[in-house]
């Protein structure tokens, strides 16, 4: 059996906490802001920094390294170089949002897929939680990263760029959640160059026209990225219908 404890318990640390406990790990307990971090490695296999990115090297530097003990990073974009005071050292990030303690306990154990990298507990971590493993090494974790943020934090932006302007002609975004379900589902399915639908598949430059004509100024810029991103696909993928000598919008 193997005794963990984590610094920060915020909802990505409670998660673990939760998550792990259930998959027969002894916790050893939270620490957090104003606790002496200096002992913190000290009587435990493994000791998990669940604090923000911009934390991680100040709270692995504050904790007095043990050589038994394997520190972890949860962080997406860092390095194992982050935890460099310790000599045994991982980093496991899940693709999956942790809203809450026990919402992202239950997406844990789903099934998800985790970048891991660094020491064999890290691994072993995940393979107790039924995760799947994939490899990212330190000098693709910015990209990798970047690529999770947009599948989830842009994707929830642009849904609250839906609510805004759905609210302006008196509708809810409830009323657009399926089209994002099927549109997803489409994806997953098919990809995401089969699954692409819209005017901006078909070239259908007026149209593209008149939606930025229709927005508030305030949401033209949102727009117009997410349109250059679907006439990108479609134009990489062959699928673009170009309507004869019509412009593409331009920027206003």
């Amino acid at each position: 059996m193997h005794t963990i404890r984590i610094i920060g318990p915020g909802r990505a640390g409670r998660s673990f906490a939760a998550a792990l406990s259930a998959r027969g790990w002894a916790f050893a307990g939270f620490l957090g802001r104003g606790d002496d971090l200096s002992g913190a490695a000290q009587g435990v296999d493994v000791l998990v920094l669940a604090t923000p990115d911009d934390a991680i090297v100040e709270v692995a530097a504050a904790v007095e390294p043990v050589p038994t003990t394997t520190v972890v990073h949860l962080s997406g974009s860092l390095g194992l170089d982050a935890l460099s005071p310790h000599l045994r050292r991982g980093a496991v990030h899940p693709l999956v949002p942790l809203p809450n303690g026990a919402v992202g306990a239950a997406r844990l154990v789903s099934g998800v897929t985790f970048a891991v990298a660094g020491d064999p507990v890290a691994h072993a971590l995940v393979e107790s939680l039924g995760g799947r493993v994939v490899e990212v090494a330190d000098r693709e974790r910015a990209a990798y990263h970047a690529a999770a943020c947009i599948a989830a934090n842009h994707v929830v932006a642009l849904l609250g760029q839906v609510e805004r302007v759905a609210a302006s002609v008196g509708l809810h975004l409830e009323s657009f959640l399926p089209l994002t379900r099927a549109a997803l589902d489409d994806v997953a399915d098919l990809g995401p160059a089969a699954a692409l639908t819209g005017p901006a598949r078909r070239g259908d430059w007026a149209t593209l026209s008149r939606h930025l004509d229709a927005l508030p100024e305030g949401e033209r810029a949102g727009y117009q990225a997410g349109a250059a991103l679907a006439t990108r696909l479609a134009e990489q993928t062959g699928q673009h219908e170009e309507r004869a000598a019509v412009p593409a919008p331009v920027a206003v």
